[in-house]
């Protein structure tokens, strides 16, 4: 059983990062990093603490009852995000996506429009264009994609995606979860 991961799951469903848990359990944002991992073990005194904290009984932890796993999602249980001024549109393919270990999304670029650029992580970003041509920014480097063509790069420098289309472009966009 790998015990890390429904730490972090619960750490999630808590709305709690891992220097916040860390706090909170006397333990350091490292070493709550390498339980979810399961890089190491803990004591049964701090694996029961961080039980506690997380609002969790032993019971409920390890019951291994089947749980029903959610495979298909509609076009209803999607949510959506403009952002007018930088022109861009954000769609979430699979509801709290953001708790799982990948982040599928639409991304709909208006015509000169920006997607947020975002700072450095551990996280890695595979992309399939769908329509029209994007420039991904990785550190100093400009990469350019078109219609068919795919995107993949580790988020290891400010990146950033822009529309390089006179009209909408239209991406898939993966991204792993960071271990931040």
């Amino acid at each position: 059983m790998q015990i890390g991961k429904k730490i972090k799951k619960l750490r999630l469903q808590k709305g709690l990062t891992q220097e916040e848990l860390g706090e909170r359990t006397d333990l350091s944002k490292g070493y709550i990093s390498q339980l979810e991992r399961d890089l190491s073990s803990p004591s049964m005194e701090t694996f029961f603490t961080i039980l506690e904290v997380l609002g969790c009984t032993p019971k409920r932890f390890f019951d291994e009852e089947e749980r029903i796993q959610k495979v298909v999602y509609e076009e209803d249980v999607q949510t959506f995000f403009v952002d007018e001024g930088r022109g861009y549109q954000i769609q979430w393919l699979v509801p709290e996506s953001n708790e799982k270990e990948m982040e599928p999304i639409r991304l709909i670029l208006q015509e000169k429009g920006e997607f947020k650029q975002f700072e450095p992580s551990l996280s890695e970003t595979f992309g399939y264009v769908l329509k029209g041509r994007v420039m991904v920014r990785v550190g100093k480097r400009a990469y350019f994609a078109k219609a068919g063509e795919s995107i993949y790069f580790h988020a290891s420098d400010e990146h950033q995606i822009v529309n390089d289309f006179n009209g909408p472009s239209e991406l898939l966009l993966v991204v792993t979860e960071s271990y931040l």
